[in-house]
């Protein structure tokens, strides 16, 4: 998705009722899962092909303006009647509720053929889990390239959305917010049911991230917040899109771990963190200055 996102201050949670209510502080600008991390990609450095769908509304004008601003409405990027919009509620301890309303463009199929375009010489497609993106997963599979998948906040491994991913992804990750179990079993319980899968990771927030490769090892790395915590809305995709920088960089996984975890809480501490973006330079400068507590054991060992 790329999306027209407006975040806005909210007291606390659950949202107490007022027929008028002035926040804080409102903020618009570009979002979406597919914009957020083809963003920061390119912005680390890398060569970044975007496919997604961008209505000829008002609201997908602005996106388009937003996406030509960071270098990312390419060929990939097709018309659609309509564009996604989220509206994003922000307690002030940071927490936050997403509101997407992504139907108007999981109706529109996205063409094949474009996407096999993109695909062609690309080191990994980095796939979300909108709608629209299950009818491409098998272009990827035949086409032979690494698949990374980010299945959100998923809440039970049965689920029958995700399996079309889940099945495909050579890299997966998720949030922890929902999961019916620690970490370290989820990840256990995907290595073995998808055995095609190398790596499987979860972003469990001021506890930081865990991370299980193949081999049996299980990485854990402490969180860091340089800036402290404003707004967490950002905080998955970040972890995701840093990871796989320095993953593709460095070819090893704790480093990107490390580096993705130093990332996401620095975004974190912004009050609009989707408007803000570091350099693979900036990124290596940052932490060192903010040096990542890792600890491993085994996943396949009881932890």
């Amino acid at each position: 998705m790329a999306s027209l996102a407006v975040h806005l201050a909210v007291d606390g949670f659950p949202v107490r009722y007022a027929p008028v209510s002035t926040p804080a502080w409102i903020d618009a600008g570009l979002g979406g899962a597919g914009a957020q991390i083809a963003a920061i990609l390119r912005h680390l450095g890398d060569d970044v092909d975007l496919c997604s769908i961008v209505g000829t509304d008002g609201a997908g004008e602005l996106v388009r303006a937003q996406l030509r601003a960071v270098g990312l409405d390419g060929p990939g990027v097709i018309e659609g009647t309509g564009s996604s919009q989220t509206v994003v509620l922000v307690a002030p301890d940071g927490k936050r509720m997403v509101y997407p309303h992504l139907a108007v463009v999981n109706a529109v199929g996205y063409p094949e053929s474009r996407f096999a375009q993109a695909l062609a010489g690309a080191d990994l497609a980095v796939l979300t889990n909108a709608g629209f993106v299950r009818e491409l997963l098998p272009a990827a599979v035949l086409k032979g390239v690494p698949v990374a998948v980010d299945v959100n906040v998923i809440a039970d491994i049965n689920e029958v959305y995700h399996q079309p991913w889940l099945d495909v992804a050579d890299i997966i990750f998720c949030s922890g917010e929902r999961l019916p179990c620690p970490a370290p079993t989820w990840i256990a319980q995907v290595l073995t049911r998808h055995p095609g899968a190398a790596m499987a990771a979860v972003g469990c927030g001021p506890r930081g991230s865990v991370l299980g490769l193949r081999d049996g090892r299980l990485v854990t790395a402490a969180a860091v917040a340089p800036l402290g915590v404003r707004n967490t809305s950002s905080a998955g995709d970040s972890l995701f899109a840093a990871f796989l920088h320095s993953w593709l960089a460095t070819g090893n996984p704790v480093e990107a771990l490390s580096d993705a975890v130093v990332f996401a809480g620095w975004r974190v501490g912004h009050r609009q963190p989707t408007s803000v973006l570091l350099s693979g330079r900036e990124l290596a400068q940052l932490r060192l200055r903010h040096p990542v507590r890792i600890s491993v054991g085994w996943w396949d060992q009881g932890g």
